[in-house]
């Protein structure tokens, strides 16, 4: 008989490991589960965890472990069956689970990584705004990330932006900080985060300040920086007119020291 399980959210790796180990206890092999979080189509012909199955103790490398709780974070909508497909075969082949070559796992490493790469890039490209509420002044930051992040990143704008009182708008999940405690909310739209506010003007004028022509490197700074994150960047805005100069900028900079050596 084929299981659907219904996980609590889209990145609910605790209640993945959860039914997984259930699962395993069952005997149920990875072809018959499907895994679904909420808003998923459900299967009409599928039904929930097996009525025998009970948690088993499960010795997996903690390497394994961490990567998967990153991975269950990933956009691939087959992100929890590979990780049950992996735990699965695990349980009969234990260097699979260290194998780096094998290509699940191979997928696996590239899932965590996409997802590392996606919360380095929301911690280095918030930008709050400053909004007027009822309740006073919130910032505000909209971001647009590729993965299921929002929830497990919340802690480092918590720890970060303590004194702040803030908003992370996001298309899939929101995060609030109050001053006491995180609270989560549905996707919202880039319309829902405020306009410019006079504080980018300070973004550019800081950003054109530090900007060197001499160690620039596009291709570099386009692969820390891509352009998809510029529309949400003060600083963005100013960097296609500082590139077009910089050669200019260079000449100057050269003649200057040419001429404090005579």
């Amino acid at each position: 008989m084929r299981c659907s399980i219904l996980l609590a959210g889209p990145a609910d790796f605790a209640g993945w490991r959860q039914a997984a180990r259930r699962l395993i206890g069952a005997g149920t092999p990875p072809d018959v589960v499907t895994w679904r979080v909420p808003g998923d189509d459900g299967d009409l012909f599928a039904g929930g965890l097996p009525p025998e199955a009970r948690p088993v103790s499960l010795s997996v490398p903690r390497e394994f472990v961490d990567k998967a709780e990153l991975a269950s974070r990933h956009s691939d909508p087959a992100r929890f069956a590979l990780l049950y497909s992996l735990l699965w075969d695990g349980r009969s082949d234990p260097g699979l689970l260290r194998n780096p070559a094998e290509a699940r796992m191979v997928r696996l490493h590239a899932m965590a990584r996409a997802v590392r790469r996606d919360a380095h890039k929301m911690h280095a490209f918030i930008r709050f705004r400053e909004v007027e509420t009822p309740n006073g002044q919130r910032s505000v930051a909209w971001f647009e990330p590729e993965h299921h992040i929002v929830e497990a990143e919340a802690g480092f704008f918590q720890r970060r932006f303590a004194a702040l009182r803030w908003s992370i708008l996001t298309p899939r999940r929101c995060a609030h900080w109050d001053g006491e405690a995180v609270s989560f909310s549905p996707g919202a739209r880039r319309a829902d985060a405020p306009a410019e506010d006079a504080a980018e003007d300070l973004w550019r004028t800081y950003f054109a300040s530090i900007f060197n022509p001499a160690r620039l490197k596009p291709d570099a700074m386009r692969a820390e920086m891509p352009k998809k994150y510029w529309k949400n960047l003060p600083e963005a805005q100013i960097i296609p007119e500082l590139m077009q100069g910089a050669g200019g900028r260079m000449r100057a900079m050269l003649g200057q020291s040419h001429d404090g050596k005579e």
